[in-house]
């Protein structure tokens, strides 16, 4: 196996665990923005401090990409937080992980990345994985048709920032940038924008009581994830590691049935089956 992959693969579970943490955060009530700017408040240091002691902080013009990817992430984040509220994490969380579509759709357009069989097998698997989850309900039994409506929404436009936002870290590798210089760009604009926002919608950024329990966790994952993710898409084609990566929803929705009890239907378990069918195509 090729390292690219298994970076690929260690980014999956990263970002499995990552978004059942974003549930937890959604089921108890923590304001998103809120959620997002702890995150930031500890990723931020976090891979400051990791990239200073590793040597890798080294800043070039192509470094930007990751400021660009910073705003692009924090629209799909944030916008994925919100979904999560009214959302089961099984399904929520799959479609989002769908924005490797968006990546791959660019890099083979614009960085000339080879269109395979294999690939486009495996991309319609995925396209296929995602209209049988979004064929079930988006909303617990608690919410009503325009919640469902309303998740619909912010995570179609999730998936199409966080596609971009991948794509953009990949100009950056091409441009000479270190993944760890990426993320330190990326960091810095998405905790500086977070946090502006979050005073805006509140008139105050003082976090509330337990947000250390949610935020810090979901940023050591993040750190984690998106470090893997860097580093196999410097080693291989980001129309590869991506979708393998982005497939950690599998882990998320397992996660969601065994602690938040959310149901498996017949549409729900063949969608996940694709996906995984999907993966399989993709890492050969």
């Amino acid at each position: 196996m090729t390292s690219d992959i298994v970076y690929a693969l260690a980014a999956l579970v990263c970002y499995g665990v990552g978004d059942f943490i974003y549930k937890r955060a959604a089921s108890v009530g923590l304001p998103a923005e809120y959620f997002l700017m702890g995150q930031a408040w500890f990723f931020c240091p976090g891979i400051i401090v990791y990239a200073a002691l590793t040597g890798t902080l080294q800043w070039s013009p192509a470094a930007w990409w990751g400021g660009v990817a910073g705003l692009f992430i924090l629209i799909g984040f944030y916008n994925y937080a919100r979904a999560l509220r009214t959302g089961s994490v099984s399904v929520i969380a799959p479609v989002f992980r769908l924005n490797f579509i968006v990546t791959a759709a660019l890099a083979i357009a614009l960085l000339a990345e080879p269109l395979t069989a294999r690939k486009l097998a495996g991309f319609l698997l995925a396209l296929a994985a995602g209209w049988l989850l979004l064929g079930g309900s988006l909303e617990p039994s608690t919410a009503g048709p325009q919640g469902a409506r309303t998740s619909l929404v912010q995570v179609v436009i999730a998936t199409a920032a966080a596609g971009a936002a991948n794509f953009f870290h990949k100009l950056g590798l091409v441009g000479g940038a270190t993944p760890e210089t990426l993320l330190v760009a990326q960091a810095v604009v998405f905790t500086g924008l977070v946090t502006v926002m979050t005073y805006a919608m509140n008139g105050t950024i003082r976090p509330p009581a337990g947000f250390v329990a949610q935020s810090a966790p979901a940023a050591l994952a993040l750190i984690a994830a998106f470090l893997f993710l860097l580093h196999g898409m410097k080693h291989g084609e980001a129309s590869i590691v991506v979708p393998i990566a982005q497939m950690g929803f599998v882990i998320a929705a397992v996660l969601g049935a065994v602690f938040f009890k959310e149901a498996w239907t017949v549409r729900k378990i063949g969608g996940l089956g694709t996906a995984v069918a999907a993966l399989l195509v993709l890492a050969l």
